[in-house]
């Protein structure tokens, strides 16, 4: 239940600090007081979008903060799931909005997502506004009514994870019947480039080496050439370069009785005599192996050309591209191979998954079909009490063809309020007045079947007046004997129903107009009833009645 709240700078409000209680509450106040900018406060820390024009004029920043008393509610899952410090007790949510345009929320002091605010204010408080009377002609809505109801929390859950991972399953198949497709279509084509690159039978590093050896054999003839001039210049005659090494080393072994370095020197000039005798030796061997083929040149050059052309045609330039490519034709001719069996291996996996999301959406079935006798009944039973004593009121699970996210059904609310008029779709035919009524059961049903914590009705009294605005307040005041509800209202039918009674009213000074809410003592309670029995002019008559039906 909401324990309290406090707010600062939001709209027209300077400072507010209330504290609620359980049971029943109501909440009065002239039309334009400013019950709208209190639930507008409350919807913040509930987790709804911000606009900076929500900040007090003038101020920097504004800040709603809520307390909650979560006693009845098992929270510990959700609190380790979002970090937040688990407290068994009491939570207190809390939102700033700052002049800057940013927004920050907090858990018992601990930062969290909007998301996060949201999730949890969703357990917290349910905010039903007239708008969400148009919610009774939404299927979906009157699925979750009859889920409610039938206590299918758990099991929809486990159903719709089953559902999510078949329509997963089942998408794969699809795609993988689609990829089987184009690749069969271009099965022929893989086929002939693997061929064409397979004929190839190319080696890794071979263009490398065919390119180095084209360069050879097409100069061959200036290679042999300038190997033999070396030849020549190294040992071709008695002037040579290894010759007169030989010379010097002769020289300088002569010197060794008389030089000390001799030695030394004999040593460098031997090793060098040595390295290019070996070296003239080595050119005459390479000149004499360097020979001119037409054939292997002709070869080299086919092959090349072959390198190329591949090349060019798969936008690769090396013969590693090629290779890889040729893997991977391989790898995509292999899948076709073997693409019946993963179609088949999938199609087995889609039926199991199939079979466990049906099973589970027949178990919904069952469940929603043994509570529509007893919903319908107690339903009618309610609504009749406020009013429409020849409601009619049928609730019916239509099987569909296929599965959907809540299983193989789909809800239809049928009503009807006379007996003259039969049973249509709850949009085509009921009035303001009796969606109210319609939906002040239906919530109290639900809430139930849920035990929601807090429930704040926003003027649901719309379009009813007189007995079934009492009734209406006696249904409220029931309905508080198990849970929390406000109910902001114009009727003092309602209004005098209420355990609390605060009242919204905006006051002013030479500058500035501010909007409060007061919890009222016993005789301004008195006092209001009898303003909303009279008018502006508070009657003895208006005071004898307020103190009636407050009994007083």
């Amino acid at each position: 239940m909401l324990k309290s709240l406090y707010i600062k700078n939001y709209a027209l409000i300077d400072s507010l600090e209330i504290d609620f209680e359980s049971g029943f509450s109501v909440i009065t106040g002239e039309t334009g007081a400013g019950k709208s900018i209190i639930l507008g406060a409350l919807s913040l820390i509930l987790g709804q979008r911000a606009d900076i024009k929500a900040i007090k004029q003038g101020e920097s920043k504004c800040v709603i903060e809520g307390s909650f008393d979560v006693s009845a509610y098992d929270l510990k899952e959700f609190c380790e799931e979002k970090g937040i410090e688990y407290d068994s007790d009491s939570y207190i949510l809390r939102r700033e909005i700052l002049s800057s345009g940013k927004s920050r929320a907090f858990i018992n002091d601990s930062p969290v997502t909007l998301n996060d605010l949201k999730e949890l204010g969703s357990q917290l408080i349910d905010i039903h506004s007239q708008h969400q009377n148009l919610l009774l002609s939404d299927t979906r809505f009157q699925m979750q009514v009859v889920d409610a109801l039938a206590g299918n929390k758990d099991l929809l859950k486990k159903y719709q994870q089953a559902f999510h991972q078949y329509k997963l399953a089942e998408k794969a198949l699809a795609d993988l019947r689609e990829s089987v497709r184009k690749s069969k279509e271009e099965e022929d084509y893989l086929r002939f480039q693997l061929e064409s690159l397979n004929e190839a039978a190319l080696q890794e590093g071979e263009q490398d080496e065919l390119e180095a050896e084209l360069e050879t054999l097409t100069h061959a003839e200036d290679i042999k050439s300038a190997l033999y001039r070396i030849h020549t210049l190294l040992s071709g005659d008695e002037n040579s370069i290894v010759s007169q090494l030989k010379e010097g080393l002769n020289t300088s072994q002569q010197l060794g009785k008389v030089f000390a370095r001799s030695e030394e020197i004999s040593e460098r000039l031997q090793t060098a005599y040595i390295d290019l005798k070996d070296l003239a030796s080595e050119m005459d061997k390479l000149a004499n192996d360097v020979e001119f083929s037409p054939e292997r040149l002709s070869f080299i050059e086919s092959r090349l050309d072959l390198i190329y052309s591949l090349q060019k045609k798969y936008h690769v330039d090396t013969v590693s591209g090629l290779l890889a490519l040729y893997d991977e034709f391989l790898r995509k001719i292999e899948n076709i191979e073997s693409s019946d069996q993963q179609v088949e291996s999938l199609e087995k996996e889609v039926s199991e998954k199939s079979e466990k999301t049906l099973a589970l959406a027949e178990q919904l079935t069952d469940k929603r079909l043994a509570i529509t006798d007893r919903f319908e009944k107690e339903l009618m039973d309610k609504v009749a009490y406020l009013g429409m004593p020849n409601i009619r009121f049928k609730c019916d699970i239509i099987a569909e063809e296929h599965l959907n996210i809540y299983g193989m059904d789909s809800v239809l609310f049928q009503f009807s309020a006379n007996k003259n008029v039969p049973l249509q779709p709850i949009a085509n035919i009921a009035s303001g007045g009796e969606i109210s009524r319609l939906m002040l059961c239906l919530k109290s049903m639900i809430a139930g079947a849920t035990a929601l914590p807090t429930i704040i009705f926003d003027e649901i009294d719309t379009g009813v007046s007189g007995e079934i605005a009492d009734k209406m307040g006696q249904v409220m005041l029931d309905f508080g004997k198990n849970m929390q509800v406000i109910a902001i209202t114009h009727l003092p039918q309602i209004a005098a129903k209420g355990k609390a009674h605060y009242k919204v009213y905006k006051s002013d000074d030479e500058t500035t107009t501010t909007t409060n809410l007061d919890r009222l003592s016993d005789t301004e309670r008195l006092e209001e009833i009898a303003r909303m029995l009279s008018g502006a002019t508070v009657t003895d008559a208006a005071i004898q009645n307020a103190k009636g039906m407050l009994g007083f």
